[in-house]
């Protein structure tokens, strides 16, 4: 497309010069030959940002989503899809617009090999107990706290009406976006208070198959959070 592009605008380039150049030029002539000028020039200069953005980022660079509180690295480039490895352990994938690259594989490397040098020289001691902690180690799900002061950073000018919504809408976004990335545990921290927000949030929840929700961990959250589970379907 880039080929047929550059010389029909140069042509309407010539076209357009040359009928200027007469006494009386074709106005008709000229405004056709415009608007392929223009034409041609927004074609020709939606190709460049791509082609940046593809030489921005390899496999093993860091990265950070633009609208989400979400660090990780580049595990795999396919076209504009990139799959990136969160701090959390997770692997989501986004299209490569959506990121911004914090630093380069190159510049982790060293970091990286230092760590494993002194992991190799260290001499593990048989601790059975330790070992099955380790086992039994979870990573930590996702947690989303949907108290207002959270979410904007001026509220006083909001109804009650206008928080709820804002909280239930945050709720949604986060839900939708487990469901699409297949992440299977989020929290959601909405204090006790007088019960709206959780029962609303409960309603939300009961909308979706495949989740199951409880209350989280008291001795952790008190009364105030509440688990979701993802059933993960088999493709």
């Amino acid at each position: 497309m880039k080929k047929l592009v550059i010389p029909f605008t140069l042509v309407a380039i010539i076209v357009g010069l040359f009928e200027q150049s007469k006494s009386k030029p074709n106005i008709y002539i000229l405004c056709i030959t415009i608007v392929i000028f223009m034409f041609g020039i927004m074609k020709l200069s939606a190709k460049i940002p791509s082609k940046r953005r593809k030489k921005m980022l390899s496999k093993g660079d860091k990265v950070s989503v633009l609208d989400d509180a979400i660090d990780g690295i580049v595990f795999e480039i396919n076209g504009s899809d990139v799959t990136i490895e969160t701090t959390d352990g997770f692997n989501l994938t986004f299209k490569s617009k959506e990121l911004i690259k914090i630093a380069s594989g190159n510049e982790m490397k060293f970091s990286f090999n230092k760590s494993q040098v002194i992991s190799e020289k260290e001499v593990t001691k048989p601790n059975y107990i330790n070992k099955d902690k380790k086992n039994k180690k979870e990573i930590p799900p996702p947690e989303f706290d949907l108290h207002i002061e959270k979410l904007v950073k001026n509220y006083k000018g909001m109804n009650n009406y206008d928080i709820l919504t804002k909280q239930i809408d945050t709720a949604k976004y986060h839900i939708e976006f487990a469901i699409k990335n297949r992440i299977p545990k989020i929290v959601f921290i909405h204090g006790v208070g007088e019960g709206v927000l959780k029962s609303d949030l409960d309603f939300l929840l009961g909308r979706y198959d495949n989740i199951i929700f409880q209350d989280a961990n008291y001795q952790k959250y008190g009364l105030g959070a509440t688990e979701v589970y993802f059933k993960q379907n088999v493709k």
